[in-house]
């Protein structure tokens, strides 16, 4: 398949089912035009979407920021994702020798832009919401990965100052995770006047004298939905967290660098900046947090 064809996967346009080739919306579409737009991003394991209550809470808030109506009720949102699953596995079915034995294991992207208007800033008051919905299969760390840990690079956060929003408009991010990818690296970590924030497309925690630190919740940084799952599987394993100011000088002497996101779930950094972190290997605290994390998944938290 070259770059710029699209898997036949299913999506939601609008209230409809189709296959993403097929999927159009209008060129006038504020998400298209300014990016005016809000998104989420919900792991399916095993057929079963994770920790989504939380998911949908933050769309809702992520909506509330922007001034914009949650189109769909919990149960609606449940309904699109469900049937998307579905499809998707009818889908791999259809296309796999002899089928999966398990449903795979994949993302539901769900994206609320402002809808279609002329181009204007203000935003329109009599705008229809596009709702788009698509499912993929999710693209874990790599063995070796997880085994070794990941190497990142480091750079100002020159991204806007809203960071708590899960706005479409990522150009910011783009920018930033391409600062790693030119050097073969995973991820940008990130600070602003000198404190951490996070990294293009992950949180990131800190270990020091074996306390998980990570940046306070404030709008500096998006609330990933791992931010308390991470909290609450350290202190389960009696591993304390503080959530602070931590300069660029305590990440770069830290005994461990983690990154959390829907698709990494926790990750060790063990390289920054071309400089080991720690002893330059997966520490314990990670080790421990991985685990609890995978118990997670078993228990559907």
């Amino acid at each position: 398949m070259n770059a710029h064809e699209l898997p036949p996967f299913p999506c939601y346009l609008n209230g409809s089912y189709t296959r993403l080739p097929d999927a159009k919306v209008s060129v006038m579409d504020r998400g298209f035009i300014f990016g005016d737009g809000v998104y989420e991003v919900v792991p399916v394991y095993a057929g079963r979407p994770f920790l989504f209550e939380r998911h949908m809470a933050r769309l809702a808030r992520s909506l509330g920021e922007v001034r914009m109506a949650n189109p769909h009720s919990l149960d609606e949102w449940r309904q699109i994702t469900h049937e998307l699953i579905a499809k998707f596995d009818q889908f791999a079915l259809g296309n796999g020798e002899n089928g999966p034995k398990t449903p795979a294991d994949t993302l539901v992207y769900l994206q609320i832009t402002r809808g279609i208007a002329l181009r204007d800033h203000v935003m329109p008051q009599d705008a229809t919401p596009t709702v788009f919905a698509m499912i993929s299969p999710m693209k874990p760390p790599a063995p070796e990965q997880r085994a070794q840990g990941v190497a990142c690079v480091t750079a100002d956060d020159f991204r806007w100052q809203k960071a708590h929003i899960k706005s479409t408009s990522l150009l910011g991010a783009v920018l930033a995770r391409q600062i790693s990818a030119d050097v073969g690296a995973v991820e940008t970590v990130m600070f602003r006047d000198g404190f951490l924030s996070e990294a293009a497309a992950s949180n990131v925690w800190v270990v020091r004298e074996g306390t998980v630190l990570g940046p306070p919740r404030d709008h500096l940084v998006l609330e990933g939905i791992r931010y308390s799952l991470i909290e609450e599987i350290a202190r389960a394993h009696g591993i304390p967290v503080q959530l602070r100011r931590i300069s660029k000088e305590e990440v770069r002497t830290a005994d461990e660098v983690l990154l959390s996101s829907a698709t990494k779930e926790v990750l060790a950094v063990t390289t920054l900046d071309g400089q080991p972190v720690g002893n330059g290997r997966p520490g314990p605290v990670y080790a421990a947090l991985y685990a609890g994390y995978q118990q997670a998944k078993q228990e559907g938290a």
